[in-house]
């Protein structure tokens, strides 16, 4: 057999083991009433039906038993799920001939959810892969950030003024210009590379997601390949001629001997570059889309702009960027009063968390000077909290108050569409006139 034959053969067997058989076994189980089947089935298709599966879930108790395993609902289970001890990231190891299979059909290119990645890896190596990057998302660096990320969301926003009276895609022309250009000057992309970042970042995001079909697998699968293939180029281009940047930093103490392998160092830099804008995207797309639909919630901020800060916590609390993330219980345990048998499942709905009405009064209520809407969980918890939250913050605020405080008249046109990703919450496309 030839190596393309082999690859295409290696290929088909990993998409049938990781969406094919899991497609039909959720498939079965929606159709006998299961909630978290129904759930991951939908999850594509329209916010108002997820909220009305979590809310049915919700209904069941804190901790719901599905076929599948367990969800976690409320704000208290959510949380304790993700900062205890007795849960892990990542999906239980197949054994035996199953196990061997999988191993030899795996895709050898770098994928967000397999080690060495930081969202799929557990002490020691979490701890020292996340130490080598913190320093550069402290409060402290971000706010040196902040002046040069209100300059670039400026120029956007100047680019846009030729076409503020006709139609345009605010996702493409904004929201996800700004976040990929703070994160490509923090790691060193160049400006002509930067594009092609954003496409890797969109054609990749679904890769997050359960239940692919083959045709959609395999182009998330060739976007991950041509990211691997360009993030090898780039590392190469900084041992030659390094700057001062994050990623050069940790190219010279890999070239020194110490801290990351290849590996290592590649599945690093790649969650960091494409985590680093793509949820952000999200935040200010469901931020503009938010403050649209509620004209009192802007008048308040146009009267005191000091409620912007709280105005991006009651986004990221009412539509979070990412829906939802799964922990592996170590051991037996009990969660929210039921028995978790080890190596089960659970499922922690960061939506469901941050609309529990026993945290949140009038959940469903966009409030942005709500007190306690920093409360939320849209940044997970414990030792896999979002390492990027404080610049997301940061670029959140500076971003949304800068479109409405330029085109306080902005309107949305009929024609908005979420991005077809069950995990990741966002707009594909927004399309709007700033000045009507």
């Amino acid at each position: 057999m030839t190596s393309t034959a082999t690859r295409e053969l290696r290929s088909v067997v990993h998409w049938g083991m990781a969406h094919g058989l899991p497609t039909l076994f959720l498939r079965r189980a929606a159709r006998r009433g299961d909630l978290q089947a129904r759930l991951i089935r939908v999850g594509a298709e329209g916010t108002d039906e997820v909220h009305r599966i979590i809310e049915r879930i919700r209904a069941e108790g804190p901790l719901y038993r599905s076929r599948i395993g367990h969800v976690a609902t409320s704000h208290a289970a959510v949380r304790q799920v993700l900062t205890s001890d007795d849960f892990r990231t990542g999906l239980p190891n197949a054994v035996g001939a199953i196990g061997r299979i999988s191993r030899w059909a795996a895709p050898d290119t770098l994928h967000p959810v397999e080690p060495p990645s930081l969202l799929v890896t557990e002490p020691p190596d979490h701890t020292r892969y996340r130490k080598l990057v913190t320093r550069v998302f402290t409060m402290r660096a971000v706010e040196k950030l902040r002046e040069r990320t209100e300059e670039i969301a400026a120029g956007l926003l100047d680019d846009l003024e030729p076409r503020a009276t006709s139609q345009v895609d605010l996702i493409e022309s904004y929201c996800a210009l700004l976040p990929v250009t703070v994160i490509a000057e923090i790691l060193g992309v160049p400006e002509q590379d930067r594009a092609r970042v954003l496409e890797f970042g969109a054609a990749a995001a679904p890769s997050l997601d359960l239940g692919l079909g083959l045709r959609r697998y395999r182009s998330v699968s060739g976007a991950l390949a041509d990211f691997d293939a360009w993030l090898s180029e780039h590392l190469e281009r900084l041992r030659r001629d390094p700057g001062d940047n994050l990623l050069s930093q940790l190219v010279v103490v890999r070239e020194e001997g110490q801290g990351l392998s290849d590996a290592e160092l590649k599945s690093t830099a790649g969650l960091v570059l494409a985590a680093g804008f793509e949820t952000t995207v999200n935040l200010l797309g469901n931020g503009i889309a938010l403050l649209h639909d509620h004209p009192d919630e802007r008048a308040r901020l146009a009267a005191d702009p000091a409620l912007w800060t709280n105005a991006v916590e009651e986004v990221l609390r009412l539509d979070p960027p990412v829906l939802l993330t799964g922990r592996m219980a170590l051991r037996d345990t009990t969660v929210a009063g039921r028995e978790v048998r080890g190596g089960s499942m659970v499922t922690t709905i960061l939506g469901a968390a941050n609309r529990d009405p026993e945290v949140f009064p009038d959940p469903l209520r966009f409030d942005v000077g709500r007190p306690n809407a920093r409360d939320h969980i849209a940044f997970s918890s414990g030792r896999h909290h979002c390492l990027g939250a404080s610049l997301a913050r940061m670029e959140g605020e500076v971003g949304l108050r800068a479109i409405w405080q330029r085109y306080p008249d902005l309107r949305l046109s009929p024609g908005a569409r979420r991005r077809p990703t069950r995990i990741l919450r966002g707009f594909d496309i927004l399309p709007a006139v700033l000045r009507p």
